[in-house]
């Protein structure tokens, strides 16, 4: 690239550029389009480094085409950047006429955001005028406005380049050359986007999928040109559902050329678990997110969307199917609901989805007739099944017809319910039912005046850990919050639920490391149960308070040691 100093500019500079201008305005589709001006960014201005990132409907810009290097192209193609932060980093730096150059010095608070970016190591610049590695570039395309300017219009994508082929900040000529590049990818993008109307074919998909008669031409470009997956299957027939044709972005998407897409139905590449969301989709507007497979056997979260391409004379003739990837909302999805339920220090369920798993289990009507329950009045060492014995209630309540709506679990009164019953408590009766042990340990608050916070977290963790590999697989192991923990544990008789207890007490008093040292604690343990009638507050009082008559009957100096 020829630097300010030079009073004039190579023949076969202008040559290449006139070439790569020429090429760009005459693809024949916009992906051609967008892949054209990336290279021709490299082969015919001298950078190493080109990406168009191109405006989206929503505004946001996503990397569509980028040339000089396959794995920066494998690793950000398809990605996007938010609308904000762009307009950010098109307001900082220094401008160069359109173009916006952003130094080193002050590139360095644009590290972490959204804009997908691909990072070049390189020795630290020696000159003033040398490029260096963390130095941007970026020309900014605008729509050509009614009086024909380059910058009336609006935007329609920027142009980033890096490296400069001789290592140097781009002098007069190579600025020039650059917006000027810059000005006609704009007309070429803004056409290619005209002759697609694909903005104007998808809205007509969506709104009027049943009546929709698009042309063959401005069908085919929405489809070829639309920035996320679409799929064409056969409808009807031996062949019913296999894939027809798919566009690039689902290629991309599923790592697979389309050779290979038209072997497979969606049937062949969702996930298993999967296939039952996948044949519920309704075929006349019906949407779904679930995994489709990639070539590499991982899988992806999608977003499936189906309409009916249909013909007047003989019915639906294809399916169209609008395939979105999701994968990162599903992730914060599944991040943001383990944190809402879970114990952020222990990683077990927390009270709310405790008393929820509590609660699932409980109908509001209890299992025979008769007062129910004083759960205040209550001796604490009186279970809340003594007055099930006294009348002997069914597992199952097959005789009754209740009229009453069906509750918050959705439990009408009919005998669809298990209903949860407690053994009896005199007597071990093979009764089996929901043990509820609520747990508090003893000494816990002297190790953290003592030995501070974070001995306290290890204990508390290492006794969640303990807690845990103490109890059956589909058991629930709670913290309530502090040192206090809940097990459900069902199917358990009254000599299970206690043997369990002494099982659990015995590996907390164990010795624990926390900060160096090895501290002991101990653990007092209340055993409720839980049946149908209660709420789940009620069932966790009741163990609660058989916790602490427990912990006032040993002496103080056994608590801990046991």
């Amino acid at each position: 690239m020829e630097t300010e100093s030079e009073p004039y500019v190579r023949l076969a500079s202008l040559r290449q550029l006139h070439q790569a201008m020429a090429d760009m305005n005459t693809a024949r589709s916009l992906a051609d389009t967008l892949q054209t001006v990336a290279d021709g960014v490299v082969g015919a201005l001298g950078y190493g480094l080109a990406a168009v990132n191109l405006v989206r409907p929503d505004g946001d810009l996503v990397v569509a085409a980028l040339a000089g290097n396959t794995a920066a192209e494998a690793l950000i193609t398809g990605r996007a950047g938010s609308r904000e932060s762009w307009d950010r980093r098109l307001s900082m730096g220094e401008r160069w006429g359109d173009l916006v150059f952003i130094p080193h010095t002050e590139g360095w608070v644009l590290d972490d955001d959204d804009v997908p970016q691909w990072y070049t190591d390189g020795p630290a610049p020696r000159f003033e005028d040398e490029w260096h590695p963390s130095d941007r570039l970026f020309a900014p395309m605008y729509a050509p406005g009614p009086q024909g300017g380059g910058t009336s219009g609006e935007l329609v994508g920027v142009l980033s380049v890096d490296r400069p082929r001789n290592g140097r900040r781009p002098g007069a000529w190579g600025r020039e050359a650059l917006q000027m590049y810059a000005f006609q990818a704009a007309i070429a993008i803004s056409n290619a986007r005209l002759r697609a109307n694909m903005q104007r074919a998808l809205v007509r998909l969506e709104r009027d999928q049943q009546a929709l008669r698009a042309s063959e031409e401005s069908f085919r470009q929405a489809f070829e040109y639309a920035p996320s997956g679409m799929a064409i299957a056969e409808m009807g027939g031996d062949q019913h559902g296999r894939i027809l044709r798919t566009n690039d972005a689902l290629c991309r998407l599923l790592g697979r050329p389309a050779s290979a897409m038209r072997r497979y139905s969606f049937s062949d590449l969702v996930h298993p678990e999967d296939i039952g969301t996948l044949l519920r989709t309704s075929a006349e507007g019906g949407r779904a997110e679930l995994r489709l497979g990639r070539r590499d056997g991982t899988f992806v979260w999608v977003s499936l969307r189906n309409s009916v391409v249909a013909d007047a004379a003989d019915g639906p003739r294809f399916l169209l199917t609008h395939v979105e990837d999701i994968e990162e909302r599903k992730r914060r999805e599944l991040q943001l609901a383990h944190r809402a339920s879970h114990d952020s220090l222990t990683g077990l369920p927390n009270s709310a989805e405790l008393r929820a798993r509590l609660s699932s289990r409980l109908c509001r009507q209890q299992p025979q007739s008769g007062p129910p329950a004083d759960v205040e009045s209550m001796d604490p060492f009186e279970s809340f099944d003594s007055h099930d014995a006294a009348y002997g209630p069914p597992a199952f309540d097959r005789g009754h017809d209740f009229d009453f709506p069906p509750d918050a679990d959705g439990y009408d009164g009919f005998d669809r319910h298990v209903h949860m019953v407690a053994p009896a408590a005199e007597f071990d009766d093979g009764t089996k039912g929901l043990a509820v042990l609520f747990c508090d340990l003893d000494g816990f608050k002297s190790i953290n005046d003592r030995f501070g916070h974070n001995a306290g977290d290890a204990v508390l963790i290492e006794v969640a850990r303990r807690l845990g590999n103490g109890v059956r697989d589909g058991d629930t192991v709670a913290r309530l919050g502090g040192d206090e923990f809940v097990i459900l544990a069902d199917g358990l008789g009254r000599a299970d639920a206690q043997d369990l207890a002494v099982r659990l007490r015995n590996e907390i008093i164990q010795p624990i490391r926390a900060e160096g040292r090895a501290v002991r604690v101990g653990a007092s343990f209340g055993i409720g149960w839980a049946h149908c009638g209660m709420t789940a507050d009620e069932v966790l009082k009741s163990a609660d308070e058989r916790m602490y008559v427990e912990k006032r009957s040993r002496p103080k100096q056994h608590r801990r040691a046991g």
